[in-house]
């Protein structure tokens, strides 16, 4: 049976980043990392850190009295699956509209036209 994609919040993504950041930490460093800039209570930060671990996104090791966190889903996998699902659900599942979207309504710095040429440059390249 294939495994299913792991569906995190963009709450549960913050505690995530913090684990992709360094790992194995302790809830208590956790809870740390989170409190200033989020401004979230402690029990808050540790229920978000028991469903990620129910999701299976994460893992506890024990260490004497205490639990290391580790994330047991990549960055990149999460990334893949929530770019995928925008693309899907805004804009059809075709990048063009995407990047007709950002081009009409944001402001493109030169380095990132240049980096948008470079990536249509491989993928016509790979497409011969």
């Amino acid at each position: 049976m294939p495994n299913k994609p792991i569906a995190i919040s963009d709450a549960e993504s913050r505690v995530m980043e913090v684990l992709w950041q360094q790992a194995p930490q302790t809830s208590e460093d956790i809870v740390a990392s989170l409190l200033q800039p989020t401004g979230w209570h402690e029990k808050t930060i540790k229920t978000l850190l028991n469903r990620l671990l129910g999701k299976g996104a994460v893992s506890a090791q024990k260490d004497g009295r205490r639990y290391l966190y580790s994330p047991l889903l990549r960055r990149e996998e999460w990334q893949r699956l929530e770019s995928r699902s925008l693309l899907d659900r805004v804009f059809g599942g075709k990048v063009a509209p995407l990047l007709a979207h950002f081009s009409q309504h944001e402001k493109l710095s030169t380095k990132e036209v240049a980096e948008l040429r470079k990536l249509i440059d491989a993928i016509e390249k790979k497409a011969r």
